[in-house]
């Protein structure tokens, strides 16, 4: 069940019980959806992170309703995020909620939340996962790669990636999971003044892709 629905603006916002605590849905409306594209936070941030905002401002329009979902974690107010295992328990008993409104839903997410989506999306049905720099390894350490769970996803699979993302470039990636490569940006899709391009570009462009690819899905 649902508890604490606010109406803040046009974002609708739900508290979601979990075995892990918890969970929070912001729901960014499409006046009429043909999907749901949830999109889960990282480590080390919440769903106010650049690109999650760009996506939940955007895509409405286009006919895809975003939902920004809070793990059970951060609402709790904590700082280090749980095991994996911990964080795909949340996500799957939240998942009810996200479907219920009756269209197709894309898994999706930034970093610790696109592996959250990737390990799940065959089990729970997604229609897709979109995946926001996917944390590939971590800084430094190409050996211990994560590519096993882009592979294992099991559906259509989108990855936007940071071109100078030390969590991996997009030419690091296997074959059949090459990314849209933002120049410039970093983990966080921040942009180098010495880019050559803008923030604005940037966020249009991941934009653009998703839009792009979720538009071609069935």
């Amino acid at each position: 069940m649902v508890s604490g629905a606010r109406q803040d603006g046009p974002v609708n916002t739900q508290t979601v019980p979990t075995p892990a605590g918890d969970a929070r849905v912001h729901w960014h409306p499409a006046p009429k959806a043909r999907l749901v594209l949830a999109l889960g936070h990282g480590a080390g941030g919440g769903v106010e992170a650049r690109d999650l905002a760009a996506l939940a401002a955007a895509l409405p329009a286009r006919g895809v309703t975003v939902a920004l979902v809070e793990q059970p974690w951060r609402v709790a107010g904590k700082k280090v995020a749980p095991a994996p295992a911990t964080l795909d328990k949340g996500w799957r008993a939240l998942w009810p909620e996200l479907a219920a409104r009756g269209v197709p839903v894309v898994a999706g997410g930034r970093s610790a939340g696109a592996r959250v989506a990737c390990r799940t999306a065959a089990e729970l049905g997604a229609a897709g996962v979109l995946a926001l720099s996917f944390p590939l390894h971590p800084p430094g350490k190409a050996d211990r790669s994560r590519a096993d769970e882009l592979l294992g996803a099991g559906v259509p699979l989108l990855v936007v990636q940071g071109a100078r993302d030390p969590f991996g470039r997009p030419e690091e990636f296997p074959a059949g999971t090459a990314p849209v490569a933002v120049p410039g940006a970093d983990h966080g899709f921040a942009v180098a003044r010495s880019a050559g391009v803008t923030q604005e570009d940037a966020l249009a462009l991941i934009v653009r892709a998703a839009g792009e690819w979720l538009a071609g899905l069935p």
